[in-house]
């Protein structure tokens, strides 16, 4: 069974159970997925890496949306996006650490020989299928310029 099938199932499953919460958030997931699917000149199905990818936006939309309520002092809308999150979180493979992620820049960096901020895209492009879906692409960014500066 695809991504898309077990996200169809547990909304199934979650409006049974009168789960608001994953019913709502597996919606506009879902939402979101058949967005993508039928922007561009042809409709389409997308493939479970493609439907990763819009998962890691929309989680990626919830924890700035959290964080912006926390500065706004709405920690009621702060805690609901996080929760959202948490929902998305459960479809995303599982996110790489910090280390991990180090050692993936680092031996992109000597098999590219990148050296100085003008390498970053070639570090960037030589890490990125290997990070799809499982890190948080600000985090990687930075680690690459701190990895090519220092």
């Amino acid at each position: 069974m695809g991504l898309k099938e077990t996200l169809q199932h547990d909304l199934t499953e979650a409006i049974r159970s009168r789960d608001e919460l994953t019913s709502g958030t597996i919606r506009m997931v879902l939402t979101a997925i058949t967005n993508e699917e039928v922007s561009g000149k042809a409709a389409r199905t997308l493939s479970d890496a493609e439907i990763i990818t819009v998962l890691s936006r929309e989680a990626k939309k919830r924890r700035e949306a959290a964080d912006a309520y926390r500065e706004a002092g709405r920690t009621d809308k702060a805690e609901l996006e996080t929760n959202e999150g948490g929902v998305i979180a459960r479809y995303l493979p599982e996110q790489l650490s910090e280390d991990a992620i180090k050692k993936l820049i680092a031996d992109a960096i000597t098999e590219t020989g990148a050296s100085g901020p003008s390498g970053m895209g070639l570090v960037m492009k030589k890490i990125q299928p290997q990070i799809a879906g499982k890190a948080d692409g600000g985090l990687v960014s930075s680690l690459v310029k701190a990895a090519l500066n220092g």
